[in-house]
């Protein structure tokens, strides 16, 4: 289960996360809690704030795909983890002085938002560099643990200290986290890591990337299967403060224990994702069904009466939305070329976040016109219904076997394509 971990520099890697995921966890459930402070408890303010970090996705992250495929991803991730850390200060001495405005913490947001941009792209490519194809699908579900086991630790923990200390120094705390990483990038062994040859600097790498895509119909279909389900239904930074306070009127650690327990089940499906990573590959099959029933879980959390059953039916839902999101990247990087692979991974990013300016004040507002709960019921709708289109249009094409796990899909008997073929 933990064969990636053999590799010295993957092991520098995943410690500095685990470390550092636990304050990013912890300031984002500070930041969520600070805007609804100084916002007066608005759900349209929090979807502006998610909006705005979310942003420089739509316009950045593509190019961090392009310079990811051709400068050194080690050192590139160092500038952009000390970025983070910047922010993260910077955020932790405004609100700890007691000067803090709502309009800062929308500029450092979007500032904060412009590193976000750069970092998912490179750091997903730079997982098949440091352990190469043989273990790639293992380190992806192991970082999927370690991030989903800070979302277990990190919200409790931000919980208790707004409580006791306020907001400030929970962005205080994310800031020295964030060394952890940068002090394991340091310290790696360049010879070890597996390095392709880089792409001329000439114009239309880009574009060469994006017909690369164009040209692979399994890659296609997982990435608007990700964007239909990330960008209405994958909504919890602002659908959970909103329902803990508006829905059932509970302060911070309220917020931070639903959080703990979405996560608990998030990090149990990232351990199942460990497992089944050292059986067999991921498959179209595994991604549509994990779609499904994810969605239907979503609309299961957002009918539940009480807090205590909102909470508890959050676990199930966090085990789908964990197999789902471990599949689509899983089957991405395996499928794709190593040289195009910051690319193809900035486009799997875009689509996976870029939707979030869109959803997060989508969300805040049906939350303010129809009610905390309805954010549930409508993204989990879009993901049941999304899933089972692009399951009926892959049994159409070959692409899977659905007749077990979707039965009401019918399969007709049409010839597989080489591209859907290698990731089934």
């Amino acid at each position: 289960m933990f064969a990636a971990l053999r590799v010295r520099n993957y092991r520098l890697f995943a410690s500095g996360q685990a470390v550092s995921n636990i304050g990013t966890w912890m300031q984002r459930i500070a930041q969520d809690w600070l805007v609804l402070e100084l916002s007066g408890y608005d759900p349209v303010a929090l979807g502006v704030a998610a909006s705005l970090q979310f942003l420089p996705t739509l316009f950045l992250t593509l190019w961090a795909g392009v310079l990811a495929d051709r400068v050194d991803k080690r050192k590139l991730l160092v500038l952009i983890q000390a970025g983070m850390a910047l922010s993260a200060l910077a955020l932790g001495l405004l609100d700890v002085s007691g000067i803090v405005q709502l309009w800062q913490v929308y500029l450092l947001c979007l500032v904060f938002g412009v590193f976000t941009a750069f970092d998912p792209p490179v750091r997903q490519s730079f997982v098949g560099e440091m352990v190469g194809r043989e273990h790639l699908a293992n380190a992806v579900a192991l970082n999927s643990s370690t991030f989903n086991l800070a979302r277990i630790l990190g919200p409790a923990i931000a919980g208790v200290m707004i409580i006791w200390t306020g907001t400030g120094w929970v962005f205080l705390v994310n800031a020295v986290t964030t060394l952890a990483v940068i002090y394991g990038l340091i310290r790696m062994n360049p010879g070890e890591l597996h390095r392709v040859a880089a792409p001329s600097s000439r114009r239309g790498q880009l574009m060469a990337g994006l017909r690369y895509v164009r040209g692979r119909p399994d890659i296609m279909a997982v990435l608007v299967l990700v964007f239909c389900v990330s960008t209405f239904a994958f909504t919890f930074f602002t659908t959970l403060a909103i329902a803990a306070a508006n829905v059932f009127h509970r302060e911070a650690d309220g917020y931070g224990l639903l959080s703990t327990l979405l996560a608990v089940g998030s990090f149990a499906g990232a351990l199942l994702a460990v497992r089944r990573s050292t059986r067999r590959k991921p498959g179209l099959a595994l991604l549509v069904g994990a779609g499904f029933v994810f969605g239907v879980f979503e609309i299961v959390v957002g009918v539940m009466p009480t807090y205590l059953a909102f909470g508890l039916a959050l676990i199930p839902c966090g085990l789908a939305m964990m197999t789902f999101m471990n599949t689509a990247n899983s089957t991405i990087q395996l499928s794709t070329a190593p040289e195009m692979r910051g690319r193809v991974m900035a486009l799997y990013m875009l689509v996976f976040i870029g939707g979030n300016p869109i959803g997060a004040p989508m969300t805040g507002w049906m939350a303010a016109e129809f009610g905390g709960r309805s954010p549930f019921i409508i993204g989990g709708a879009v993901a049941v219904l999304s899933t089972v289109v692009c399951g009926w249009i892959l049994a159409r094409r070959g692409g899977i076997q659905v007749r077990s796990r979707l039965p009401w899909v019918r399969r007709p008997a049409v010839a597989r394509t080489p591209e859907l073929a290698r990731v089934d």
